[in-house]
C-alpha cells in the first residue's frame, strides 16, 4: 500500500487548521508523505446532506469550547475566530491550488490556516491572501488573478466532487489509498494504518 496520505480540507474548517499544524510531522514519522487536497466543503456537505457543526446550534457551544481543549492539548494559541465567521474560503482553496502547482502548497496552507484560525483574519480580504502568498514567496498580484481563473474553480469542483464519490461527507478527510478516515482525530489512526502497511 501508497505511504501517500491524501489530505481534503477546506480553509473554513477549524478542524481542519488543527489537523493542518501536524499532519505533516506526523505522516513524515510514519515514513509517508502529504498530499494537500483543497475543496469546496459547502459542496460536500450539500452532496451528501451533511451539515457542519456550526449550523447546529445546540453544538456551537461545544465546538467553541472543543476548538479550545485541542488548541490547548497540542500546545497551540488559543483558536480565535474571524469575526467575519461564518464565512466562504473559496478564493483561498483556489489559491492553495495555485500553490501547490508552484510546490509551495504545504508552506501556504499552514500559513494561510494560522491566518484565519490563530490570528481571526479574514479569509477573503486581498490584503490578507497578498500577505500570506508573498510571505511564501508567491507573487500575489500573480496568482489572485490566476486562483480566480475559470480553470482553478473548475479544479476546485473536480476535487470537491472527486471526494463525495471516494466517500467523503466532510472536512478535515483523509485517505490512504481507497481508505478513509475523518476527522482531526482520526490522524492517530492514519499513523496507525501507515505504520502496519
Amino acid at each position: 500500500m501508497s505511504g501517500k496520505v491524501e489530505f481534503f480540507f477546506d480553509f473554513m474548517s477549524p478542524y481542519s487548521y488543527l489537523a493542518s499544524t501536524r499532519v505533516e510531522a506526523m505522516v513524515g514519522a510514519a515514513g509517508g508523505s502529504v498530499s494537500w487536497r483543497p475543496c469546496f466543503l459547502p459542496a460536500l456537505l450539500k452532496a451528501t446532506d451533511n451539515r457542519g457543526p456550526g449550523q447546529i446550534p445546540a453544538k456551537l457551544p461545544w465546538v467553541v469550547k472543543d476548538l479550545s481543549d485541542w488548541a490547548d492539548f497540542l500546545g497551540l494559541p488559543p483558536v480565535k475566530i474571524p469575526e467575519t465567521f461564518p464565512f466562504l474560503a473559496t478564493q483561498a482553496n483556489r489559491c492553495a491550488l495555485v500553490a501547490i502547482d508552484e510546490g509551495k502548497g504545504p508552506a501556504f496552507c499552514v500559513e494561510m490556516f494560522a491566518a484565519i484560525w490563530r490570528d481571526g483574519r479574514d479569509p477573503n480580504d486581498p490584503v490578507v491572501l497578498t500577505d500570506v502568498l508573498n510571505r511564501v514567496g508567491l507573487d500575489a498580484e500573480r496568482v489572485l488573478p490566476l486562483a480566480a481563473s475559470q480553470p482553478m474553480k473548475d479544479r476546485l469542483k473536480a476535487a470537491s466532487e472527486e471526494a463525495v464519490q471516494r466517500g467523503a461527507f466532510g472536512v478535515p478527510t483523509f485517505f490512504i489509498g481507497d481508505e478513509l478516515f475523518v476527522g482531526n482525530d482520526r490522524l492517530d489512526f492514519v499513523v496507525r494504518r501507515l505504520k502496519a502497511s
